[in-house]
């Protein structure tokens, strides 16, 4: 069965019952003898409040945090530059005839910072693209299809179908 115990100053009052068990009054008299306040005395190697930076911190008391503030979050979007498409065909799209199959739903396309030289024809599907990259593929005669939000931002030309021996403007 458990107690709850009283503190120790509401039980030790009575005849010469000053110190509460502390000793002589000037032993307790000065702020060496109370113990640290707040975090001092943790130490990074120390155990004597490690529960409670388990519990009020949450493993982030110790070693450097960033400067940043706690409320700011890291852009996590996926971007991937031309140049490394280019470069990894084999492991990002198949092969169709003379041109390339590409399927990055979740990216966006970038040129990257130089021009660089496309020598492939590329048909890619992406969330978005930059102007310069629609361009590029086009140019080639591939072609970029967008996420239908970013399509519209980019302003891009619509694809031409031909059903039968007509002219089909898709997109509209």
């Amino acid at each position: 069965m458990k107690f709850k115990k009283r503190k120790k100053s509401s039980r030790m009052h009575g005849k010469g019952m000053g110190t509460h068990g502390g000793g002589a009054r000037k032993k307790r008299k000065g702020s060496g003898h109370k113990g640290g306040k707040g975090m001092a005395g943790t130490g990074k190697r120390a155990d004597q409040k490690k529960t409670l930076v388990t519990k009020l911190y949450h493993g982030k008391y110790f070693g450097k945090q960033g400067i940043t503030s706690k409320g700011t979050r890291k852009d996590k979007r996926k971007r991937i530059n031309l140049q490394d498409i280019q470069d990894n065909l084999e492991k990002y799209g198949k092969k169709s005839g003379d041109k390339w199959e590409i399927n990055l739903q979740g990216y966006k396309i970038l040129g990257g910072r130089e021009k660089y030289k496309l020598r492939n024809k590329l048909i890619i599907n992406a969330k978005s693209a930059s102007q310069a990259v629609i361009d590029q593929i086009e140019k080639l005669g591939g072609k970029v299809s967008l996420s239908p939000k970013f399509a519209k931002e980019k302003k891009q030309t619509p694809a031409i179908k031909k059903e039968g021996g007509e002219v089909i403007l898709s997109g509209k």
